[in-house]
């Protein structure tokens, strides 16, 4: 049986989702092992995420530097274990010479996420039944060959508030062209959403703030707070909504991280590539199932008809009834 660490090191740096869908999981571990240290290395606006526990840390840590300046810093850390569940270029050889420092220690161990390649033709023909495995756990048997080990939690099932009037927030930008819903449909779900009363806040960044302004600005129930809150405000308002409306985004995944149902739309990802919001509903991903779906594990292709179909084939109508079930309000 593998001997526990006494100071672990977790890194990954990118994507935002990614590193969020760790945070549930540094959780549970640091409090089965209390005696172990734990640092966290990713990028520094979600240090937020990973507050509470007393032997966790956070050190911000930017991708975009020389992976000398990496290695450094991460050997300043000392830790006898490193977990690398990024595994890029830049991260392994940092950890090639972090390795190298460390050859005749027999104490410190290296463990590697096992990334493995993603048949998309094997996938297309068996994603009804056979799902791939989701990140989280991917991410634990890595803890485990690191000589972790915690009991399994019950998988936390996110529920909307009662609060009155419910707030909605909607998230309606991802990093790729094929995870982001057609604009004029996203209005149009606003413009639903105000006429049923209820209260809708607009997340997104500081570039896309006159956008989201230009959105919000003909209803008397929708703001944007997009490039007006730092990252820490808005998980407090994420946190004190009734339900949030994502793409297949990083936004999803803050949502789901503080237990706040997600009503997600997909296109040219999926939600069973294993990147699906952790503790949400499976029957909340509204996906329009097309033969050519899913193209690309990561939305970064694409469309081979140029028209982004399998977005355009869920109706802004669907997504506002889907809200409207899980309120508990009826459709009129």
């Amino acid at each position: 049986m593998s001997v526990s660490p006494r100071h672990l090191l977790i890194i990954r740096l990118s994507a935002l989702g990614d590193v969020a869908i760790m945070a549930p999981l540094v959780d549970r571990y640091a409090s089965a092992h209390p005696t172990v240290k734990f640092t966290v290395a990713g990028p520094p606006m979600l240090q937020p995420l990973f507050e509470g526990k007393p032997n966790v840390e956070y050190m911000g840590l930017k991708k975009k530097q020389s992976f000398i300046k990496i290695y450094k810093e991460l050997n300043a850390v000392g830790a006898d274990t490193v977990v690398d569940l990024h595994k890029v270029n830049r991260v392994g050889f940092a950890l090639t010479l972090l390795r190298l420092r460390h050859l005749f220690d027999f104490h410190f161990r290296l463990c590697a996420l096992r990334k493995g390649k993603l048949s998309r033709w094997l996938f297309i023909h068996h994603w009804r039944t056979t799902p791939r495995k989701p990140q989280i756990e991917r991410y634990e048997e890595v803890f485990h060959r690191a000589g972790l080990q915690a009991a399994p939690s019950p998988r936390p099932t996110a529920t909307p508030s009662h609060s009155q009037p419910p707030t909605i927030g909607i998230a309606p930008f991802a990093q790729h062209k094929g995870k982001i819903w057609p604009a004029e449909y996203m209005q149009q779900l606003i413009g639903l959403l105000d006429g049923r009363g209820y209260r809708v806040i607009l997340f997104g960044s500081k570039e896309e703030a006159p956008t989201l302004e230009r959105w919000a600005e003909p209803y008397a129930n929708v703001r944007s707070i997009a490039g007006k809150q730092s990252f820490r405000e808005e998980l407090d308002i994420i946190k004190s909504l009734t339900l949030m409306v994502s793409m297949d985004s990083a936004n999803m995944h803050f949502a789901s991280v503080l237990g706040v149902p997600v009503v997600s739309i997909w296109g040219a990802t999926h939600p069973d590539f294993g990147f699906y919001g952790y503790g949400q509903n499976r029957d909340n991903a509204l996906c329009a199932r097309l033969r050519c779906q899913p193209c690309s594990a990561y939305g970064n292709k694409p469309c081979r008809f140029g028209d982004y179909r399998c977005m355009h084939a869920i109706t802004p109508q669907a997504v506002f009834e889907k809200i409207n079930g899980l309120i508990g309000v009826p459709n009129k």
